[in-house]
């Protein structure tokens, strides 16, 4: 066997593996005492078939076998003569492979790429104070309240924080925006809606809600709607103005419930005290959630800026088409149409691109890390990740283990996501922490 070593770039390398004729003949009588221990032929008894007849009946079986066999021998041979950690097949080309000739098989490989691990240990990292404010608390009381609130009709101008329930109809350049689209009549033409006064939850018509402060039930006016440039629902009004017609309909006003007995029966709490209490314990869990999610993007957006290498192209590739995958499945889910993906699709695959660059880049770092650490994947970690991901999905963890277990492919990316997330937990378990002055309310 003779092995050649091309590199095509740092982390492409071709292996050009050529067999002499005796070792061609190893693989393919192999094939053929396989087949003859194991082939039923009418008359004979298993094994004892002539292992002419045996290579006449299953010629086509013996062949495929026989050229499989050959360039397993090739790629085995290859990797033993040149220590490569390879990453992905890309591709196997071989010439004519038949019994008594030499045989040449060329395997395109992509490498894990050399790079000299930064330092992860100590890396610095900023968060917000845990503390809890009264005024934060109390926030949080009006919202539980809002959340039980009556909405009384009144005769008066409506004010901020009231709903108020209105017809519309739009126009665009002259034209119904109804007839823009007429699969979407929520910018169109609305024969019933409510809206909040200067509300922070805005419903289908941008800055609608902070146009209705001071109307009253009966009014009629009209307005303008500036869609954002990056409006998706309707393409032609992206970045443009549309004239709204307003029919108000009815005012009403908020009526907060009472804290009382009743409100903290309904929170599971016995007072004032308790909900409050039990406000600021939920809180403080928030607070120091978002703390430890920003220590994990620090310390890995410092370690990629630290390290400067190659990434092998058949992982960005793969990534990229699943990077695209979850932004196109994402943005379906909130109504954005399909020609609208095909119309952006250069500068999606580009953004895509790059992410996906990013990610495998800092992949191959916290796999050196977890390598240098010997952190590894245990039963118990694929176990908790197994039952996460089943009540995420909805689906009962035995099946879900079932089915990590028939596929191969998904079981090792499962694998993959916990190691990187362990080694990730270990470079915060090592970083340095900093308190953020406390933001002034």
């Amino acid at each position: 066997m003779n092995v050649q070593l091309n590199s095509v770039s740092a982390t492409r390398k071709t292996l050009v593996v050529a067999l002499e004729p005796a070792e061609v003949d190893t693989e393919h009588q192999a094939v053929i005492v396989e087949y003859t221990r194991q082939a039923r032929l009418p008359g004979f008894r298993p094994g004892h078939a002539p292992a002419a007849m045996i290579a006449k009946r299953f010629a086509k079986d013996i062949a495929e076998e026989f050229k499989q066999k050959v360039i397993a021998r090739a790629y085995r041979g290859g990797l033993e003569q040149h220590k490569l950690e390879v990453l992905n097949v890309v591709d196997v080309k071989e010439g004519e492979i038949a019994p008594g000739t030499a045989a040449t098989v060329t395997v395109t490989l992509d490498v894990r790429p050399e790079f000299t691990l930064p330092d992860y240990v100590g890396l610095a990292t900023s968060v917000e104070p845990t503390d809890i404010s009264e005024a934060e608390v109390e926030g949080v009381v009006q919202a539980l309240r809002a959340d039980k609130a009556d909405f009384a009709a009144v005769d008066r101008p409506a004010a901020k924080g009231d709903y108020v329930k209105l017809a519309y109809e739009g126009t665009f350049e002259g034209k119904p925006v109804a007839e823009l689209a007429p699969d979407k009549q929520l910018y169109g033409k609305v024969p019933q809606t409510w809206e909040e006064v200067e509300g922070t939850q805005e419903g289908h018509l941008p800055g609608l809600g902070a146009q209705l402060s001071g109307v009253k039930s009966g009014d009629k006016k009209t307005i303008q709607i500036a869609f954002p440039a990056d409006f998706a629902a309707i393409p032609a009004l992206a970045g443009k103005s549309a004239s709204y017609a307003l029919e108000i309909q009815e005012v009403r006003e908020r009526v907060l419930p009472p804290v009382d007995a009743e409100f903290f029966k309904a929170h599971q709490v016995a007072d004032l005290a308790g909900l409050k209490e039990q406000i600021t314990r939920n809180l403080k869990i928030q607070k120091e959630y978002r703390n430890q999610a920003a220590q994990r993007r620090q310390v890995t957006e410092a370690i990629a800026a630290k390290a400067d290498f190659p990434v092998p192209e058949s992982m960005v590739d793969a990534e990229t088409q699943g990077v695209l995958r979850n932004f196109i499945e994402e943005n379906m889910r909130r109504g954005v149409p399909a020609e609208q993906f095909e119309k952006d699709k250069k500068g999606l695959f580009a953004s895509a691109r790059e992410s996906a660059q990013k990610r495998v880049k800092l992949q191959l770092i916290l796999a050196r890390i977890a390598e240098t650490e010997k952190i590894e994947v245990t039963d118990r970690d694929l176990d908790n990740f197994i039952h996460r991901e089943a009540i995420r999905a909805n689906q009962r963890p035995e099946k879900l283990a079932k089915e990590l277990g028939r596929e191969r492919s998904r079981l090792r990316a499962a694998q993959e996501s916990i190691l990187f997330d362990k080694a990730v937990d270990f470079l915060v378990s090592k970083a340095k922490m900093s308190v953020a002055p406390a933001k002034a309310t």
